[in-house]
């Protein structure tokens, strides 16, 4: 089978614009000319009554129906009227209908042909007949002519030939067929330009193209886990997405479409956009009680600013993500601790098997291994939660590392964090911490380098104590300690640690207190309630 391509949008609007421009400037020349033929018509059938009514209305016409032979005199004026106003024919007759005066001298004194003299003869009008004659079909006019006592006393009938009237239509033909192909000329002109800037505007895309993007379009958004709402220059809300109505925890067959967006989120910041053409990205904002992270892009076409989008995906999603690269980052820092560590015991295995001091080699692999054993003994039997536990571990090699002594207290006991508290929350928590501890004592002697972590489930609540032995906080951040880039550090970005601590234990309803610990740092007491918030926070 042969495969017809498809036309192209831009040859089917052509053909279509310039067949309907012919085929409407086909209809009004068409139009026009029956018009103007109706008009000529009348003009010439007004001319033949005016001609008529002025031939009867004169004196010498009305003396020659008195004279002995009417003929003699009416014939001549007749004649003279026909030649003078360039009518067909000029006729007039007695009122029985017999000719005195006919262009063809051999019809006088025969009877008038038509049979369309009745309205003039009998009952005096004047009109505008269309009857076939001894010439032919003619366009007449024809009136009574009245004695001096009022009396019907014969008829004038002035007419002009269909024949000639027909030639004088002929002569526009041509100029209403130049109007008309001209007219073709321009709407096909007109189509081939207007199907060009279509297809521009359409960035040279078939129908079909376009409704692949539009269903690839649809697909796309849909598959983005953020929630995405789109305004026009209006601020209507034009395109909605499943995870923004999830997000606004409005039911799916809640119509957004259509509906201003303050009315959806009177906080929105989306008019300002459309104002402004500002970008916002990445600022916060709470919906219907949740906080979200929200960007904001104004939609511009040229220097014309045509609407806006708003992507928008909840705080607590992002949390969970950094919080899991917190994790795995922590989990590969002590790794490559535990690594390095090894990589250097190997080495010393190594040096002592060559200088074959072998009993050396095995007491030091026994002695590695012991404390290696006792350490996770110890810390699987205090903190029985794999999650807490494989952490503290990873803490302890990085302590290692840094040449820090990491101490678990010996009164840590916690067997499984609750199912209904995120864990992410608790590494995130410790991990902080432990490490602005493991910071906060880098700068001083190897000797004095000492970071304690103590992590208690009394039933109640969860307790957790972390101290180092650095300098402490300084009286004066304390009250700030715990807002975004506020940082006891004096170099680097700095200040989003505790920022972060502060909201996790914010969101395990806990509470968080600083103190000056016995080892002369500081010393962060976490209380975290195993029930669930422990007070009423809603506001």
């Amino acid at each position: 089978m042969i495969s017809m391509k498809p036309v192209s949008l831009q040859s089917r609007i052509f053909s279509y614009g310039a067949l309907f421009v012919s085929l409407v400037a086909i209809i009004i020349g068409i139009s026009f000319y029956f018009t103007m033929s109706q008009g000529i018509e009348q003009q010439i059938g007004d001319r033949a009554l005016s001609i008529a009514r002025t031939t009867a209305d004169r004196p010498d016409v009305r003396a020659g129906f008195g004279q002995v032979n009417p003929s003699e005199a009416l014939q001549p004026i007749a004649e003279a009227v026909r030649l003078k106003t360039g009518a067909e024919y000029v006729v007039i007759g007695n009122s029985e209908g017999i000719r005195y005066a006919h262009p063809v001298a051999e019809r006088i004194g025969q009877k008038m042909v038509g049979d369309d003299n009745e309205r003039a003869l009998l009952l005096g009008e004047s009109y505008i007949s269309e009857a076939t004659g001894t010439l032919g079909a003619a366009l007449r006019g024809k009136t009574p002519v009245f004695n001096e006592y009022g009396e019907i006393i014969g008829i004038v009938s002035v007419g002009f030939l269909k024949e000639d009237i027909s030639s004088i239509f002929f002569q526009y033909v041509d100029n209403i067929s130049y109007i008309v192909l001209i007219a073709i000329i321009l709407g096909v002109i007109g189509s081939s330009v207007l199907a060009h800037n279509i297809k521009k505007e359409l960035f040279n895309l078939e129908p079909a193209e376009i409704a692949n993007l539009f269903t690839e379009r649809n697909a796309l958004i849909e598959s983005v886990r953020e929630g995405i709402i789109m305004v026009d220059a209006k601020g209507i809300i034009t395109t909605v997405n499943m995870a923004a109505y999830e997000t606004l925890s409005l039911p799916g067959q809640t119509e957004l479409i259509g509906r201003t967006i303050q009315e959806v989120l009177p906080n929105t910041l989306l008019p300002k956009v459309l104002e402004t053409g500002e970008r916002h990205l990445d600022r916060p904002m709470e919906i219907h009680g949740k906080k979200v992270i929200v960007n904001r892009i104004p939609i511009r076409v040229g220097e014309q600013i045509v609407g806006a989008v708003s992507t928008f995906r909840l705080q607590s999603d992002i949390d969970q993500l950094a919080m899991e690269l917190s994790q795995v980052k922590r989990y590969t820092e002590a790794l490559r601790a535990q690594t390095h560590e090894y990589t250097n015991f190997l080495y010393t295995i190594s040096g002592l098997i060559q200088l074959n001091s072998y009993d050396e080699a095995l007491s030091l692999i026994h002695d590695e291994t012991a404390e290696h054993q006792s350490l996770i003994q110890f810390v699987t039997k205090r903190l029985q939660d794999p999650f807490l536990g494989g952490i503290v571990i990873g803490f302890f090699n990085r302590a290692k590392e840094l040449k820090v002594r990491f101490l678990l207290d010996e009164d840590s006991f916690l067997q499984t964090l609750p199912k209904h508290l995120e864990k992410n929350h608790f590494v995130s928590i410790i991990g902080n911490l432990v490490t602005n501890a493991f910071e906060a004592v880098e700068s001083y002697p190897e000797e004095q380098r000492m970071v304690r972590i103590f992590i208690l489930d009394n039933g109640q609540e969860i307790l957790i104590e972390i101290e180092d032995s650095g300098h402490g906080i300084a009286d004066e951040v304390l009250d700030v300690l715990f807002q975004e880039k506020v940082s006891t550090k004096e170099q680097g970005d700095h200040g989003y640690g505790l920022m972060k601590v502060a909201e996790n234990v914010n969101d395990l309803g806990g509470s968080i207190t600083l103190e000056k610990g016995d080892l002369g740092g500081a010393l962060f007491i976490i209380s975290i309630p195993k029930g669930g918030f422990s007070y009423d926070r809603s506001d």
